[in-house]
């Protein structure tokens, strides 16, 4: 079995209600995103030699994550301040997105793993909030 991986770029804006530290205030990040997808070389025909495409990974994630998250405000949609302040910016007509977690990395590597998993058999998400800081989530193979 083989791994490649494609690497994306999205800026987004969050915060963690209720944290101890200075990201309980609204903030944003330019995130790193590097989807790693595993394989067997495909046979014959034009993309043979290869796991999958790389343009069609980019299709995929652009359509699934990149679009959703890409300016967007999101929020966890468990905590009460975190919706007030998402509707405020919705009657504002500004993008927000929910998400089932509060929006750390880790959390957020998880949801963005389940919204890829049915296109793409995904085996790591690295999710880089920082140019220093990064988690990776390693979701069973879809």
């Amino acid at each position: 079995m083989m791994r490649i991986a494609k690497e994306f770029t999205f800026d987004m804006a969050h915060m963690l209600d209720g944290h101890d530290g200075k990201c309980h205030n609204l903030h944003g990040h330019t995130y790193t995103l590097q989807v790693e997808v595993a394989g067997d070389l495909i046979a014959n025909g034009p993309k043979a030699g290869m796991v999958l495409d790389y343009g069609d990974i980019k299709r995929i994630v652009k359509e699934h994550v990149t679009a959703k998250l890409d300016h967007a405000f999101a929020y966890f949609e468990g905590n009460e301040n975190e919706c007030r302040i998402a509707k405020l910016l919705q009657e504002m007509d500004r993008k927000t997105v929910a998400l089932p977690c509060r929006t750390t990395a880790e959390g957020m590597a998880v949801v963005i793993h389940d919204w890829l998993a049915p296109y793409l058999s995904v085996c790591a998400i690295r999710l880089g909030e920082t140019p220093t800081s990064f988690c990776e989530y390693r979701g069973e193979l879809s």
